[in-house]
């Protein structure tokens, strides 16, 4: 059998090939590379001069396509990506054949993370301007994803009490050794390293008080009356629950657009839950698109009827199943459906017609309690037992904006919302599993919720290309349409 071979990689070539030819004309590096010439920088926030006094430094606009086609390659960390520009040839081909070191792409990230986050803002209006978002139906949906921070960092205000004492002894005991040392002058090496430590010492500390800081600002407890943890790596994460167990996280919230499933706003909140997400995630997407929505949909996690009321007064229509609609359960035949409100009378009537009357507030003002008006009534009733064993009778227990409820309710269950509805999982929750499985982010580099906010943008911004290039049936397609937009 023959054997095909490569060629002497040291015969040299009469015409050598350009750099420009090293990349098909199809390669996704040059949908990033056009993407990021058609945005606008100073909206951006970052300043475009190149008459600076000092010394030269690299284009940011190379610095942005590094860190963007960088993430879609699956690589994010700064040293990886000063590898690939040495070695990988699409990378070669994006920075010109420029080799910034690691520490000048973290920097460039760490200085720019607002710029970074806005540049999700500005792919979603630049696809507004191609016609690949409309903004009428917008879908909400959220995933947990690991901070850079152990489970195991997170303290109690009583932990942070006693590392504080232990800290200033030990700092107390550094200065004194240090003093020691300096007068008798020897074992220089040994001060140098206490040196050190006493430095660590102090930084650690000022952590540490800031923390404490933030204890006695907000409580040592949550609003349930648990003992609050903060994590000392990074303060603004949060322990959360998800499929893959407990982890120190950020809630991920993604506002997706119905037409073609193109993310129009990302977020990362500290809030483990999603049920107080809604409006506020619904409102930051419509000031990025400059519009209000149609319908705004989004799964049983964030039924609040509170939080839904806020969209759906001014005329949004809503659709989100109650957790018994999402659960399909059945209702019981003595479920509050059974009984009748008279809204005149403001009571209930109950199944054979015994009244049920306002006797109060619960805690908060938001749930309101209905009782039978004498509990011998329920006890002489022959329900008595499938309706209600207690001692006072039956308790209706009704929601101080129970109608929003039920209409909410029952505009989920319309056939058209229905429709929609099931458009939700296809769309919303396709990003998630990109940006997870294909481009390998399960977990965040950069701390706190700024930086969180910041890499999660640049993998949207991902996201929207690929769909892009999808959407429009190629690179060169693509390229060619930002081409018209810059004109």
């Amino acid at each position: 059998m023959a054997y095909r071979y490569g060629e002497n990689v040291h015969q040299m070539m009469l015409l050598p090939q350009t750099l420009d030819e090293y990349v098909s004309q199809d390669h996704p590096v040059r949908a990033y590379d056009a993407f990021v010439n058609a945005l606008d920088f100073h909206e951006l926030g970052i300043d475009l001069n190149d008459r600076k006094v000092g010394n030269s430094q690299y284009d940011p606009r190379l610095m942005f396509k590094l860190l963007l086609f960088g993430y879609s390659y699956g690589v994010k960390s700064s040293r990886k990506l000063e590898r690939e520009t040495h070695n990988n040839m699409a990378f070669l081909w994006l920075m010109r054949k420029l080799t910034p070191d690691h520490k000048t792409i973290s920097e460039f990230r760490r200085k720019n993370k607002p710029a970074l986050k806005k540049a999700m803002h500005l792919c979603a209006r630049l696809c507004m301007k191609l016609d690949l978002i409309d903004g009428n139906v917008l879908f909400v949906d959220g995933t947990k994803i690991r901070a850079n921070a152990g489970r195991g960092k997170s303290h109690k205000q009583a932990w942070y009490l006693r590392k504080l004492e232990e800290l200033d002894k030990r700092i107390e005991e550094l200065l004194q050794e240090c003093e020691t040392i300096d007068n008798q002058e020897q074992d220089c090496g040994s001060f140098v390293k206490m040196q050190k430590e006493l430095s660590h010492s102090k930084k650690l500390k000022d952590r540490v008080s800031s923390i404490l800081q933030d204890f006695q600002e907000k409580g040592a407890r949550t609003p349930k009356g648990k003992d609050r943890n903060i994590n000392l790596t990074d303060p603004e994460s949060k322990i959360m629950s998800s499929v893959q167990g407990s982890h120190t996280s950020y809630n991920v919230q993604s506002v997706v657009d119905d037409k073609n499933g193109l993310i129009v706003e990302t977020d990362a909140v500290t809030a483990g839950s999603d049920v107080n997400q809604f409006a506020s995630q619904i409102v930051q997407a419509e000031k990025v698109l400059d519009k209000e929505c149609e319908v705004a949909c989004a799964d049983a996690g964030y039924a609040d009827t509170e939080e839904l009321e806020k969209i759906d007064q001014r005329g949004t229509r809503v659709i989100v199943p109650s957790q018994r609609q999402a659960l399909h359960t059945p209702e019981k035949p003595f479920s509050k459906s059974a009984f009748t409100y008279d809204h005149k009378s403001d009571c209930y009537f109950c199944p054979e017609g015994h009244k049920l009357r306002y006797v109060g507030r619960q805690a908060g003002g938001r749930k309101l309690d209905y009782q039978i008006t004498d509990a011998a009534i329920c006890k002489r009733c022959t329900h008595y037992g499938p309706c209600t064993t207690a001692k006072k009778g039956r308790k209706i227990v009704r929601l101080a904006n129970e109608e929003i409820k039920e209409k909410l309710e029952h505009q989920y269950e319309q056939p058209d919302s229905q429709e929609i509805y099931a458009r939700r999982k296809q769309r919303v929750e396709h990003p998630f599993g990109h940006i997870k499985r294909n481009l390998g982010f399960t977990n965040f580099l950069l701390r706190g919720r700024e930086g969180a906010r910041a890499e999660i943008s640049i993998t949207a911004t991902c996201f929207n290309i690929a769909r892009m290039i999808t959407i429009f049936g190629g690179v060169q397609a693509m390229v060619a349409q930002l081409s018209a937009v810059m004109r």
